[in-house]
């Protein structure tokens, strides 16, 4: 399916006209980093996207300022709590802030405490952060009893939120219209936004396509789908990158016409709006059976008492792979129960086999997602080390080397 390809802007392959302006990192949650290389034309394309975006909003729902209407008049400001190396910090918040001539507050370092005392203090209107983000200004409101009335928007990204975060911003904010997005560091952070009812009515979704750019799904054969069919999600426009920074061996990753391959797997529904299922390099393969790893990290997220939780592969030497967790809650977790109660929510085959419960945060990158890739290597780890002191042989081995201990 091609979405809004009335209004599309094909990339027309003259990037070279125009000078190289900065060059990001991408973290390596799944392989090694990148470096994506961006114009101005593709970062001034982003920024004016948005204006357009928020412009197309603002007449087809009507100019409200907060979803009661309620709140008071204040300074357009927003504070910024993600760091520059970030596109949506960098980009969505410090960039936009300038064409916009808003006040921003800067934060040293994220600290949900501080923050919604910035907010009470400097009457801040606007907020975008990753879901932990968010969720931490959330509980932090809840818990201090701040004054956040002055925001008007919660706006998201990185990662998509659990429904019952979406839910909780709602509650929590009363003047302030939940929101997130989908985009990436090579499409300089635009693709798609959804906000207010929209949202509350789909909170899985990622919202519609900007307007000057092009969605599209394809299959394994790089055949566009029809609406409501999974496969690769492509994009293309003005603010889709053309390469990486000296990586000849991504080269399949930009196809003909313009195309980006996000390597997100994804359907749109016949209004147009996105749902990301999962990434390509985030499937477990189980006897043959795909698992989308947000599937199961999502049934996990609505479990009381569970703050976090991480979903990945381990190796199985029959299925090739089986599902593995770890976990973060506030409560202790009967991982017994917890698999009884997943199985009203998903297959038998994605529930998961392995529960590793943490007494800590998960780990996170410096961008503030979750560090699959160094969990599932502890916990790969682990599980190795018991298979190990239960095999049912000798308690040691002789070797060349030395000598091989085994607990019995």
């Amino acid at each position: 399916m091609r979405s809004n390809s009335r209004f599309a802007v094909k990339s027309v392959g003259a990037h070279a006209k125009f000078a190289q302006q900065l060059i990001e990192n991408i973290d390596g949650t799944l392989a090694a980093p990148l470096r994506t290389v961006s114009t101005h034309r593709n970062i001034l394309a982003s920024l004016l996207s948005w204006e357009l975006d928020l412009t197309c909003m603002a007449v087809l729902k009507g100019r409200t300022k907060s979803k009661k209407n309620g709140s008071k008049a204040y300074t357009d400001s927003t504070l910024l709590g993600m760091p520059l190396f970030h596109v949506n910090g960098l980009l969505a918040v410090l960039l936009a802030s300038y064409r916009k001539q808003r006040k921003v507050v800067a934060m040293y370092k994220w600290d949900p405490m501080r923050a919604v005392e910035l907010v009470e203090r400097e009457k801040i209107i606007s907020f975008v952060g990753t879901p932990a983000m968010t969720g931490d200004i959330m509980l932090a409101a809840q818990d201090t009893g701040h004054d956040v009335g002055s925001l008007l928007a919660v706006g998201g990204g990185g990662a998509a939120r659990a429904e019952s975060q979406v839910k909780g911003l709602d509650d929590t904010f009363k003047n302030a219209k939940p929101g997130t997005a989908w985009g990436m560091t090579e499409t300089n952070s635009i693709g798609t936004s959804i906000v207010g009812d929209d949202y509350l009515s789909r909170p899985s979704s990622s919202g519609r396509v900007s307007a000057v750019l092009e969605l599209g799904v394809v299959d394994d054969g790089g055949n566009f789908l029809p609406s409501g069919e999974r496969g690769e999600l492509l994009i293309r426009g003005t603010s889709v990158i053309h390469k990486y920074w000296e990586r000849p061996d991504s080269i399949d990753d930009f196809l003909e016409d313009g195309w980006f391959r996000t390597g997100d797997i994804a359907y749109i529904d016949k209004e147009g709006f996105l749902y990301v299922v999962d990434r390509l390099k985030q499937i477990i393969i189980r006897g043959g059976e795909n698992i989308g790893c947000s599937e199961v990290e999502s049934a996990l997220a609505g479990y009381p008492s569970i703050i976090e939780a991480c979903v990945y592969g381990v190796p199985d030497e029959r299925l090739g792979e089986e599902v593995a967790a770890t976990i973060y809650a506030d409560n202790q977790v009967d991982v017994a129960a917890l698999q009884e109660s997943l199985k009203s929510k998903l297959a038998n085959f994605k529930i998961p086999k392995y529960v590793r419960i943490s007494e800590t945060p998960l780990a996170r990158i410096a961008s503030g997602k979750i560090d699959k890739k160094s969990i599932q290597k502890e916990h790969v780890l682990e599980l190795d080390t018991k298979r190990l002191r239960t095999i049912p042989e000798l308690s040691t081995r002789k070797r060349k080397s030395g000598t091989i201990l085994y607990c019995t």
